[in-house]
């Protein structure tokens, strides 16, 4: 798998995104993670895992330009192939601890909302800036990212696409502990492994019962989300969107 890399520390896993320097992803990253993961629910001497990845950026959202699994195929399969994917992230038995250099945008944020917990820095940066792309939310932002936040403040994020730093990230409860950048990977390792010097039959059963019902929500949820993504693709707005935001400007938007 040329996307990711893996490890193990004790009884703690590592994967790695390795597309620097900015992470972003596409199905077929998606689903190597997912891959990774079953690899180590499987293995009895993993308790937990860091995600963590190379260069600049966590990761900055989706990139299908270079899909070639999916070339010439509808939009809406796209979507739905790629929720697919991170749906199943959701299905993993043993928790995951994501460590957030950079940023965590738009899919990105989705990616490191299905993790259990989050490291950052205070210059890391968190953003579902898909309003300003012209498209609904998506990779089950729509549940997991009010059940970190609350409703209130979800709605906030994802109706103004305002970015955050990481001080912001954990007074509001996206971000679990903020490290200095130069102790993130180490911080990460850290607290996975505070939970995996626990009893792994009693973590992966305490697990189950916090996360209950998360993967049938979120992937309820994406039905929608992606229905939606692939309906507002299609319009001006999201091509003004796309230009703004390449642009670092705010979009001249017309409701078309």
């Amino acid at each position: 798998m040329d996307d990711i890399a893996t490890g193990r520390r004790g009884h703690v896993g590592l994967i790695e995104l390795a597309r620097p320097p900015h992470n972003y992803f596409d199905v077929a990253l998606i689903r190597a993670i997912g891959d990774a993961l079953q690899v180590f629910d499987a293995d009895r001497d993993i308790r937990a895992v860091v995600l963590a990845a190379k260069g600049k950026s966590f990761c900055a959202g989706a990139d299908f330009s270079n899909d070639g699994a999916f070339e010439g195929r509808d939009l809406g399969d796209r979507f739905a192939a790629l929720y697919e994917a991170g749906a199943a992230l959701l299905r993993t038995d043993k928790p995951f601890v994501a460590a957030v250099q950079g940023a965590a945008v738009g899919g990105g944020l989705g990616l490191a909302a299905v993790a259990d917990f989050r490291i950052a820095t205070p210059s890391s940066r968190f953003a579902a800036n898909f309003v300003k792309l012209g498209i609904h939310q998506g990779f089950g932002l729509s549940v997991t990212l009010p059940r970190l936040v609350g409703e209130q403040r979800a709605a906030e994020l994802l109706l103004t696409g305002r970015r955050i730093g990481g001080e912001e990230a954990r007074a509001i409860g996206l971000v679990d502990r903020l490290v200095p950048e130069t102790e993130l990977r180490e911080a990460a390792f850290a607290f996975a492994e505070e939970i995996a010097v626990n009893a792994p039959l009693a973590i992966v059963s305490i697990r189950a019962t916090l996360r209950r019902g998360l993967y049938e929500q979120a992937s309820e949820a994406m039905i929608r989300e992606r229905t939606e993504q692939a309906r507002l693709r299609r319009t001006d707005d999201a091509e003004e969107g796309l230009r703004a935001v390449a642009d670092r400007r705010d979009g001249r938007f017309t409701g078309r």
